[in-house]
């Protein structure tokens, strides 16, 4: 059975994403990125992020409205879940953690 491919993105790629990605990626059966739909993005979303990930986790409606208006082709047999956690936490909050594992948790397997 091949690793589900998730991809986390925020705007810079730096704290929100970038948790997610270091606190998922040691789960058995999946593959974890992540990426920021901002120009100064640590690193920035591609179309080849998108065609890499079965499911695409963002932070902020304003993140899935972008990355529609970016790669609507490429978003067209995608699984886009909106996290809705917003922009105010750093790098490995202890509550960013637990709101991230909660909410991931309501749609893929996850022992943590």
């Amino acid at each position: 059975m091949t690793d589900i491919k998730l991809l986390f993105v925020c705007s810079r790629n730096k704290w929100r994403s970038l948790t997610a990605e270091k606190i998922f990626s040691g789960l058995a059966a999946y593959q974890v990125r992540s990426a920021g739909t901002e120009e100064n993005a640590r690193v920035k979303v591609t179309a080849g992020h998108i065609g890499w990930a079965d499911i695409i986790f963002v932070m902020e409606k304003k993140h899935q409205a972008k990355l529609q208006q970016r790669y609507r082709e490429e978003l067209q047999d995608k699984r886009v879940i909106r996290l809705d956690i917003p922009d105010e936490y750093e790098y490995m909050d202890e509550e960013l953690i637990d709101l991230l594992i909660s909410r991931v948790s309501e749609h893929i397997n996850i022992n943590i």
